[in-house]
């Protein structure tokens, strides 16, 4: 039996933009599903917030993501999650890179780690997630 795991991103209200914004760096296909599609209830001007999407490319990368209803508590928090994005490529984690810094905090400089890695970065990007891309290193 195999299982995976994928990130679930949490939103009040951003998470369609968060996520055609992730499908603009990693590629894929983005899937929305809102509340009023659902029949969830929630206040009607929060019926085209998303209660259920994802974007799924086929280099691997998934992520999913919901929007928190204001009938339900959200605290975003300070470091609610990091996302990790590794490869074996330089020229694919830079362009992922390049991507995700668009209106972002950089909280790492993309470059060679002490540790081994020879690409590593660390950024916060404009919906408050943290991302963490790296090179693999050879150990």
């Amino acid at each position: 039996m195999a299982i995976t795991t994928t990130t679930h991103l949490n939103f009040r209200g951003d998470a369609r933009a968060a996520l055609e914004f992730y499908q603009s760096v990693f590629g894929g296909k983005t899937q929305l599903f809102t509340h009023g599609e659902a029949g969830t209830p929630v206040d009607p001007s929060e019926a085209d917030q998303i209660t259920w999407g994802e974007v799924r490319a086929d280099n691997g990368f998934h992520v999913m993501a919901f929007d928190v209803p204001s009938t339900q508590s959200y605290d975003r928090g300070e470091k609610p999650v990091y996302v990790s994005v590794r490869g074996d490529s330089t020229d694919e984690i830079t362009a992922y890179w390049n991507g995700l810094v668009q209106d972002a905090t950089v909280l790492s400089d993309l470059g060679p780690a002490p540790w081994g890695s020879p690409l590593y970065g660390m950024v916060k990007d404009r919906f408050g997630v943290t991302w963490v891309l790296d090179v693999i290193a050879a150990y």
